[in-house]
């Protein structure tokens, strides 16, 4: 997998037009698995193909059950510079819910041996929203980030996808569906906490120390063209994406013949202009009326006219030609977003 790796960085290199790099990501699935050798051989081929930046942030996910002394050693002795670590919560009974592979016990070890080894430069996910998460005790997961003074935290409502494990239950009535009521509470918790300890929330979902953000998002939000490599990886231009084939036997047999395996889709300049709101609405920059006419000027107009309820409804304020979502907004961004596309 990872010879492929590096066999698709070598094929794909002209697809970034600035192959000076500002993030790497090592994401989706279980990076964490990968020994400080295979990371080496991939930041060789990073060098040798691309240009990192010297103040390049580098990050690399990791389970909570996957951070043993051994490999935080290796990973601090590695060119990563940033941990995305997966905690969900601290409580035994919500990670049994999620049928997550750690204990309570490992994801808070976890966090206080990568501190030990240096990684101040840590993100954390935390879930709410989840069967039998009382608001007391979501404030304690929250309370307990706070103790470890982690500079980040991205905070997502349980969301039930089909076909997974919570959906089989879901439709069996073994489990709860999502308590709307209860995820826009616990929502409120979340941005109080925030408010009051020193973090912004500069994504809906994503909050940090001033100068902590997560630069690599970041660039989804702000549509920034980026590359991904590997099974499942998703690719942006600017004007289309791509997505690797989804299995990894068929991906490394393309790889082998030099003929990436991939689905691509074109943007209209509808799409984009929807993308951009999509995206940038959810963010503390918010919509830039100049950069949507630079998409689809005839889309002015109409965006402007419908802006008009949300802010007298509160939902939104306008500085100048920037427009961006209030607190009670911010429960409804999704929704927002989609009566304002063209």
């Amino acid at each position: 997998m990872v010879t492929a790796i590096i066999r698709e960085m070598e094929l794909r290199q002209d697809y970034l037009l600035d192959k000076n790099l500002q993030t790497i990501y090592f994401g989706g699935g279980t990076p964490s698995l990968l020994n400080r050798a295979e990371l080496d051989i991939i930041f060789e081929a990073a060098h040798r193909i691309f240009k990192l930046a010297a103040d390049a942030e580098i990050t690399l996910e990791a389970n909570p059950d996957d951070l043993n002394a051994a490999t935080l050693e290796a990973l601090s002795a590695s060119p990563v510079n940033r941990l995305s670590i997966g905690v969900q919560s601290f409580h035994e009974e919500d990670l049994k819910f999620m049928n997550r592979a750690h204990n309570s016990t490992e994801a808070l070890q976890s966090l206080l041996e990568a501190k030990a080894m240096g990684f101040d430069n840590m993100t954390i996910d935390l879930i709410y929203g989840t069967q039998g998460l009382t608001d007391a005790k979501w404030l304690e997961n929250l309370n307990i980030f706070k103790s470890l003074d982690i500079p980040h935290l991205s905070s997502y409502c349980l969301t039930v996808e089909e076909g997974t494990a919570l959906d089989h239950f879901v439709k069996k009535g073994t489990a709860a569906p999502v308590d709307d009521e209860q995820s826009a509470r616990q929502f409120e918790i979340l941005l109080d906490f925030i408010e009051s300890n020193g973090y912004r929330q500069y994504e809906i979902s994503n909050f940090s120390k001033v100068g902590m953000e997560a630069r690599h998002n970041t660039s989804y939000w702000q549509g920034t063209a980026y590359l991904g490599l590997g099974p499942s990886a998703h690719s942006f231009d600017g004007a289309s994406r791509q997505w690797n084939i989804p299995n990894n036997a068929k991906y490394l047999k393309a790889i082998s013949i030099d003929t990436p395996d991939f689905e691509r889709e074109v943007l209209t300049k509808e799409q984009q202009f929807n993308e951009y709101i999509l995206t940038a609405l959810r963010t503390v920059w918010g919509v830039d009326v100049g950069q949507l006419a630079k998409i689809l000027p005839e889309g002015i107009d109409d965006f402007l006219l419908k802006t008009d309820a949300y802010i007298s409804r509160g939902e939104m304020l306008r500085n100048r030609d920037t427009f961006v979502l209030t607190r009670s907004g911010k429960l409804l961004a999704d929704g927002i977003a989609g009566d304002l596309f063209f």
